[in-house]
């Protein structure tokens, strides 16, 4: 979790169904983290301005940005993790509502490989 690596960082999670927000807070309660944020609503009825926006599993990535790119602030970007299709995935979809879009593949170790897109906003 993020919140724990950067214990500056302000952290806010959306999620929707309520007993995933229940054990969010027993985590947070657990690990003692005052950095975190719990809303539950869908992305697409949450207002704000997030410098990043990190999504995983949520959806494909056309409807992912359909739902949370008024949450993207000016110059900030959208992190979507996503599996083996990503560059399919990319390829399919119309990005020109960023700036610039670009698929990271990370390796570390022996653990698999991940696929993060990002596209960053206009700022």
């Amino acid at each position: 979790m993020v919140a724990l690596a950067k214990p500056g960082l302000k952290v806010t999670l959306i999620e929707p169904l309520a007993r995933r927000v229940e054990f969010l807070y027993e985590v947070i309660d657990q690990l003692k983290l005052s950095n975190v944020e719990v809303i539950r609503a869908k992305s697409e009825n949450v207002k704000g301005s997030y410098n990043y926006v990190v999504a995983r599993a949520v959806a494909p990535l056309p409807r992912l940005i359909q739902t949370t790119w008024h949450l993207v602030a000016p110059g900030g970007s959208l992190l979507a993790m996503k599996g083996e299709s990503a560059a399919a995935e990319m390829a399919e979809s119309d990005l020109s509502i960023g700036v610039k879009n670009t698929l990271h593949e990370i390796k570390i170790d022996e653990l698999p490989l991940a696929r993060v897109v990002e596209l960053k906003k206009a700022g």
